[in-house]
């Protein structure tokens, strides 16, 4: 098994604010060459938003707000990066296959070391901005789940009132 990014979604914000928005749970890759060369002119509303915070959904090729830290094993690792290649040539017309795996394997194996000593269930936030020379710049934080917590922990539950109110 091996550390993954997964998205996660704390509300409904998502689907508002992204043109396309992740899917719970989906594996996740920061996304940061989708906006390579972009004019900053070209940042605006939904697409703002996504360079701004999102983390690409593999499922998707959507965005997400959050990401969590979870285990892939290495039978879905190879369908994910297979997966991704063709979404590589699909979305953004990679030239060959080769090249959209070997960008694909680039792309998870940073993913992956961003999540290589963190806790299981860790929260990321990303944070994009493009420089004065036009070079993006990512920032990672971190929101460590509470010690003690077991792996894959249920975080809340939801409980149904009786039909009075009670």
């Amino acid at each position: 098994m091996t550390k993954m990014l997964r998205t996660i979604r704390f509300d409904e914000t998502d689907p508002r604010v992204y043109e396309t928005a992740a899917t719970a749970g989906e594996w996740a890759v920061p996304g940061s060459f989708l906006f390579a060369g972009i004019p900053r002119e070209a940042l605006t509303g939904k697409v703002k938003q996504a360079f701004a915070n999102g983390f690409l959904g593999l499922g998707s090729f959507g965005f997400s707000t959050f990401a969590t830290v979870g285990e892939i094993t290495d039978t879905e690792a190879s369908a994910l990066e297979s997966l991704f290649a063709d979404l590589l040539i699909e979305h953004c017309g990679a030239p060959s296959r080769d090249e959209a795996l070997a960008a694909a394997r680039d792309e998870l194996a940073f993913a992956r070391d961003l999540c290589k000593d963190q806790p299981i269930n860790t929260v990321f936030t990303l944070r994009r901005i493009l420089t004065e020379t036009g070079d993006t710049k990512e920032e990672f934080r971190t929101i460590t789940p509470p010690s003690g917590e077991a792996a894959h922990a249920r975080v809340w539950s939801i409980e149904r009132e009786d039909s009075d109110g009670a």
